[in-house]
This record gives structure tokens, sequence and C-alpha cells, in this order.
């Protein structure tokens, strides 16, 4: 069974200018609960003490969903993060040559020492403590130190590994690139070598594959796959939390009890908090994510909707729309004035509807449902 990691809290709060303060925090963690995703990164507690706190509080909700806490591999980020009473901790640690010999100034064997170590204790202060261990950047460091890296932090006590994909590198099917060739990879290695984790995935956007690259590794064998609301997070983000879940329920029919409706209320207090916009194009939580507005679309979507979409838009609590503006052709004013209850409009209010919703269009708008009702009201009263 596939678990959603949600960390809108954490990585969602990387995005420059969004800041989510305590009260935010707890009323975004209650509707993650109630949309029922599996496992909530509240934040990092040694960023600031309002995080810490922030943490603390999330981890003491009467919910469902797990708590976790993000941790460098230093005990005194253990130690915050344990503070906060989380049942999840999140580590991570680089192993790439590279920055390991440009930036911390160590080795692959004194890094994993550290690592280890970091783990080791964690565990120490509470045997239940989930514990993930994520080597940051993990699909553009040497295989084998991932590998070697991964084990050493299972047989410390890791029980999750998380591959990174930190700068959105993966590109889908790409020889060298293919998130699910690395997942299959990994996980054949680390079974090799009687370990036995959890695999994560967490894809960051940057070419824009971070959904496809989730799913690689999803059908890979990964049992975690990380998402936040609207992809926040840094950079151009990461996956999208309702875009993730449409796409479990309708193409793999997973569903696990979530409560897609939910996701209406998550997206629009994300929304609030952070000061973003939700993209009016943006799947499944886009204005117009099941609007039609061509003529040859609006006619066909009006006798089977399933013509010109693959989503059930009740499933999310939504429902279908007809934009009115010069794109407007006869059916889509029928159908806008049948829903008003106008079931057999004449000819005079069909072309008097369109020619308003032509001049709409033209100035960059689309008629909405009070303009529309005024027409009709109008034309009734003459």
């Amino acid at each position: 069974m596939v678990q959603i990691l949600d960390t809108t809290l954490r990585e969602g709060e990387q995005t420059p200018g969004v800041y989510f303060p305590i009260e935010a925090k707890i009323a975004i963690a209650k509707q993650l609960d109630k949309v029922g995703v599996n496992i909530i990164e509240a934040g990092h507690p040694l960023v600031s003490s309002s995080i810490h706190e922030a943490v603390s509080k999330v981890a003491k909700l009467d919910i469902n969903a797990i708590v976790g806490a993000h941790s460098r591999s230093l005990k005194k980020d253990v130690d915050l993060a344990l503070e906060c009473g989380v049942s999840f901790l999140g580590i991570f640690y680089c192993v790439s040559d590279e920055r390991l010999n440009e930036v911390f100034k160590k080795d692959l064997t004194n890094a994993i020492s550290q690592i280890t170590e970091v783990i080791c204790y964690a565990k120490q202060q509470n045997p239940d403590l989930i514990i993930r261990y994520t080597p940051e950047d993990t699909v553009r460091s040497k295989f084998e130190n991932v590998v070697t890296a991964s084990v050493e932090a299972v047989k410390a006590g890791a029980d999750i590994i998380s591959v990174a994909d930190t700068t959105g590198y993966m590109i889908p099917r790409m020889k060298g690139r293919s998130m699910y060739d690395f997942v299959s990879k990994l996980k054949s290695e680390l079974n090799t070598k009687n370990v036995h984790p959890k695999i994560a995935v967490h894809c960051h956007n940057d070419l824009g594959f971070a959904i496809s690259n989730a799913i690689e590794g999803f059908e890979a064998g990964a049992e975690i796959i990380d998402a936040s609301v609207m992809g926040l997070g840094e950079r151009a983000g990461i996956v999208d939390l309702a875009t993730l879940l449409a796409v479990l329920a309708s193409g793999f029919n997973i569903t696990n009890g979530w409560n897609l409706k939910e996701l209406n209320e998550l997206y629009r207090k994300v929304s609030k908090y952070s000061k973003t916009f939700i993209p009016v194009t943006a799947p499944v939580m886009g204005e117009n994510a099941f609007t039609h507005c061509a003529g040859v679309h609006t006619h066909a979507a009006t006798i089977n909707p399933f013509h010109y979409q693959n989503l059930d838009p009740a499933l999310f609590g939504r429902e279908m729309k007809i934009s009115l503006d010069h794109m407007s052709g006869v059916a889509a004013v029928k159908y806008a004035l049948n829903k008003l209850g106008e079931e057999k409009p004449d000819k005079a209010l069909i072309d008097l509807v369109r020619s308003r919703a032509r001049y709409c269009g033209e100035a960059g708008r689309t008629m909405d449902e009070e303009y529309l009702k005024d027409i009709v009201d109008a034309y009734h009263s003459k």
C-alpha cells in the first residue's frame, strides 16, 4: 500500500516568501488529516523557536496522521525534534563525493559514521520512532555510495530510505536518469544485502517531471511518495498533492480511504495563508480544471462530459462548468440557460446571451452566472 507524506508545512515553507504562522499550521495539519494523508512533515525544529513550537503543537493534535520532523545528522537537531513529541524523524546527509569533499571536508567513511551514530542515538531515545534516512541529492550521487550509506543506515535503525531528486534532475524513461530504473536497482541491491527498508521518493519539479518521476518510483516499488499542496517547495517545487492523489485514484484505482472532497478546503487554506494563487490551469484544483470553453468541446461535453474530460469532478467535490465567452456556441448557451431553469429558451434569448458573451470574451473576461441571470431577468421584463 502506498503512503502519502505531505510536506507542505516543511518543504512548502521553503518557498520564497511563504511562512505559515502557528495557527495556520495547526489548521492545515487538521485539514491534511481530513484528506487522509499518512504522514505530515511539520517542520525542522532547529530553524526557529516558532517552528519548534508549531511542530510541538501539531504533534499533540488528536489526528490519525503520523506527525514528523526534519533533522540534519546532528544530535542537537534530533534532540529538538524529539522534544516536540514527533513519532517520525527524517534525517538527511549527503553522500556525494564532490559535496563531501568541497563542503563538509569529509570522506564517505566519516560521513557514514556520523549518519549511523545519529540514527542509533535517535532510536535509543525512542525505540518506536520511525526514522527516514535521505542521502541528499540521491540520484546524482555515486550509486555505490548511496547503497553503502543506505545499508548502514538501516542497520543503525532507519526504517525508510528516501530517494531524493533534490534538483529535479530525473527524466522519465531516459537512460541514466530514470526514477523507475534507479528505484528498481536500489531495491534490488538492498535486497541482496538483506536489508529491506521502505523506499520513499521525493521529487522536485525543476524540469516539470516531478509527478511523472514520483509515479515511476511508485511503479518501481516505492512505498512512500512525498508531496505538498500546490507543489510548494524549493525553486519550482515538488509533487502537487491533489494531482498525485488524482493519478493514484484514477490511474491505479488506489484510494486508501482518502477524502478527496476535502482537498478544496485544504487548497483554500494553504492558498490563503501562503498568499499563493492556485493557477487556473492547475490539474484538479485549478479554476479551469473542469471548465470547457471551445464550441466543439462544450457541445460534446454537454452530451457526455467524458468526451472531453477523464476525471469525474464529483470525486473532488467539484462540478463541470461551461465557460461563456467569445468561443461559446449555441450548445454552451443552452446548457447555461438550462441550469438557470430556462428549459426551452427561445432563439432571441440565445442570440442575446451569445452576443453578450462574445463581448465579454473579447474584453478578456467570461460571463459569470450573476450577469447571465441579470440578462435573463431583463429579457423577460421587456
